[in-house]
């Protein structure tokens, strides 16, 4: 007999109630966490897809993992027009290698062919050459006299000195052309030669090939002088701890370097000459400006600018719409070419007069252009001589490239400590890189000029 049993009916319907109130709210809450596992499921799946994961579960897959590249068929390699493989040199010596017996049965072996070959490049642990040259001296028993015979150096010395023109040459090298200071080419020297030389002879031996360049110094510039345009340009260079400059002047043919105090127009104009014809390019520095005859300023700095001032009004519209016009007339000016030297001159008039009306309106004017227009007001005559004359680059980028190097070995060196120093870097500085620019071995070219100016044989005691 069960609990229910001694309840009555009305009891009975009172349970029932109850439970089946029970069973309503269990309904209810099931019905609740359905959805919430719904709602989760789904937002299960979301994530998985943003983290690129499998969907329905499985390893996931980081999002930063690319997809496999998809199969591609192999192309053919491309049949190159040049090869461009290091090419065997011609061997200085040949070793070979072969095999006196055989291997298996012990017989001797002779003859046979060539199989293949290996070439190895090795540079010769050589030693300085020190030569001594030992006159004889000889005496006649006939005539009662000692003679001697005359030696003749020339094309291996230069006067007394004890260094030849090939180490003269390699010493002046390294300094300039690879920038090396003093104590850098002492130490290759050593490792190299197993020579030691002091940072004095050093010194003597760039002082001494300077001295005997200093007639092809002077003939560049004679050419720099006798040249239609010349690129301009100067950069800093310390001289006994004092502020200086260097001052670069460059045709297609000469590179001619010389260093002064100051950065006046009376530089330029003592090495160009109060008369030069032709037409120098320069940047818009205004010690350019007072050398009389024509001018080209370089469109090089001026588009920089431009673009510059683009970009920090990129709010303005109109300071970039005026300065992609002003960059248009260059472009057609650059493109012009003509035969006719009337048809080029009144060309640059019309891109002048172009300019002009771009720049006018914003000269004087409080607006991010006034400054450019202005330097396009005032250089105006200056800024399109490339036009009229054909052999006038409309930049200075010779100057710049000309100018590069001299700024690597200022930050190397430091700059000279007398003006001895200053001579001499300018004189080789000159030398060398006028040799590069025109494809020639500037070692080579040193060494032929030191041998040109040796010394005459000297003359045989008495």
């Amino acid at each position: 007999m069960n609990d229910f049993d001694s309840l009555t009916r009305d009891e009975l319907v009172a349970v029932i109630l109850e439970l089946r109130s029970a069973l309503e709210t269990l309904k209810e809450g099931m019905s609740a966490l359905d959805e919430e596992n719904e709602r989760l499921r789904a937002e299960n799946e979301e994530l998985r897809t943003r983290l690129g994961g499998p969907k329905g579960g499985g390893k996931q897959t980081p999002v930063w993992v690319k997809a496999n590249r998809p199969e591609r068929r192999k192309r053919g390699r491309k049949n190159r027009g040049k090869w461009f493989g290091r090419l065997r040199e011609t061997p200085t010596e040949v070793v070979e290698h072969a095999l006196e017996r055989c291997p298996d049965c012990g017989r001797k072996l002779s003859g046979g062919t060539v199989h293949h070959s290996r070439q190895v490049i090795e540079i010769p642990e050589t030693p300085v050459s020190v030569i001594e040259h030992r006159v004889i001296a000889r005496y006649c028993g006939v005539c009662g006299k000692t003679h001697m015979p005359r030696l003749d150096l020339s094309g291996e010395v230069i006067g007394k000195s004890r260094m030849g023109v090939r180490l003269m040459s390699l010493v002046s090298y390294l300094h300039i052309e690879c920038r090396m200071p003093k104590e850098r080419t002492q130490g290759y020297l050593a490792a190299a030669y197993k020579l030691h030389l002091g940072l004095g002879e050093i010194s003597e031996i760039l002082h001494r090939v300077a001295r005997c360049g200093k007639a092809e110094y002077e003939e560049l510039l004679e050419a720099v002088r006798g040249s239609p345009a010349v690129n301009a340009d100067e950069t800093g260079w310390r001289e006994d701890g004092k502020n200086g400059y260097v001052w670069s002047f460059s045709t297609p043919e000469v590179r001619y370097f010389v260093r002064d105090a100051s950065r006046s127009h009376k530089i330029p104009e003592r090495v160009l000459g109060e008369e030069y014809g032709g037409v120098v390019v320069s940047d818009f520095y205004s010690a350019y400006g007072l050398l009389l005859g024509r001018h080209q300023r370089c469109w090089v700095h001026m588009i920089r600018d431009l673009d510059e001032l683009a970009e920090a009004n990129r709010d303005k519209r109109g300071v970039g719409i005026w300065a992609g016009k002003v960059k248009a007339v260059y472009r057609r000016a650059k493109a012009f070419s003509s035969e006719d030297a009337k048809e080029r001159q009144k060309q640059r008039l019309a891109f002048e007069g172009e300019l002009m009306r771009l720049a006018r309106p914003y000269v004087k004017r409080d607006v991010p252009q006034r400054v450019l227009a202005e330097r396009i007001v005032s250089f105006l005559p200056e800024m399109l001589m490339f036009v009229e004359c054909a052999d006038v680059p409309s930049d200075n980028n010779a100057a710049e490239r000309a100018i590069r190097p001299v700024v690597t070995a200022r930050k190397v060196s430091g700059g000279t400590r007398s003006s001895k120093g200053s001579d001499t870097r300018m004189t080789l500085t000159s030398l060398f890189a006028t040799w590069r620019l025109r494809g020639e071995d500037s070692m080579e070219c040193c060494r032929r000029m030191l041998t040109a100016t040796s010394s005459f044989p000297s003359p045989a005691p008495a």
